[in-house]
């Protein structure tokens, strides 16, 4: 499903992250006020703007309530990183994630309000790019730039389908290598097998048609 993104800050971790989402088909603001920055990332995103994301107006001009997800991607300046943060929550922005550089300045993140702090030591940009689009995706191993490997958790709708039933290959273009389940594992799962609720599939296809298994048959 199609998301808007708004990605302040467009350093390593911002710029990748803005650019993985742009091209899995999402509309994304990126925002620095280093204008090299923009330049360097306007034909790769929707809309690139040189701007002060310290600045509370500049913020509202820009429309952040209006984004589905707005993301604090700032870099050294932890002040500045916390500032935004709080000024994005005080909007009623709906989702507000946040970059952090330590432990500390985490937990911070979170008593102020983002409803989710990334690490970017630990959390490479596109892979927390992947994981902001779909609830469902938990963990994802990349093969190449188009292809990769996830787990994700089997959606309500599939309750009580066979492999067949879904034919995830024939709609996606999607492999189901082994399905996890409780403590168990079961490997190159049959046609007739019938998925189970809180079901682990583990799957391989391009990024996009991965995206895509929490949608099929909705």
């Amino acid at each position: 499903m199609k998301k808007t993104f708004a990605v302040l800050g467009l350093g390593r971790f911002g710029h990748s992250l803005a650019t993985t989402l742009y091209r899995n088909g999402h509309e994304v603001l990126a925002v620095d006020r280093n204008e090299k920055k923009v330049e360097d990332i306007v034909e790769y995103v929707t809309h690139a703007v040189t701007a002060d994301v310290a600045d509370e107006q500049a913020l509202k001009e820009l429309g952040m309530r209006n984004f589905d997800v707005v993301v604090v991607s700032i870099g050294q300046d932890m002040q500045t990183n916390i500032l935004v943060t709080v000024m994005l929550k005080d909007m009623e922005v709906k989702r507000v994630v946040s970059k952090a550089r330590t432990e500390l300045h985490g937990k911070v993140l979170e008593r102020v309000g983002a409803d989710e702090v990334v690490f970017p030591e630990r959390d490479m940009g596109e892979r927390v790019a992947r994981a902001l689009v779909s609830k469902n995706i938990m963990e994802q191993i990349t093969l190449s730039t188009d292809y990769s490997i996830a787990e994700v958790i089997a959606p309500k709708n599939y309750i009580g389908k066979t492999l067949l039933d879904l034919d995830f290959r024939k709609e996606l273009g999607v492999n189901i290598l082994a399905i996890r389940r409780d403590n168990d594992i079961v490997i190159s799962p049959g046609a007739k097998t019938i998925i189970r609720e809180n079901d682990i599939l583990v799957a391989i296809g391009r990024y996009d048609r991965l995206e895509d298994l929490e949608d099929l048959d909705e």
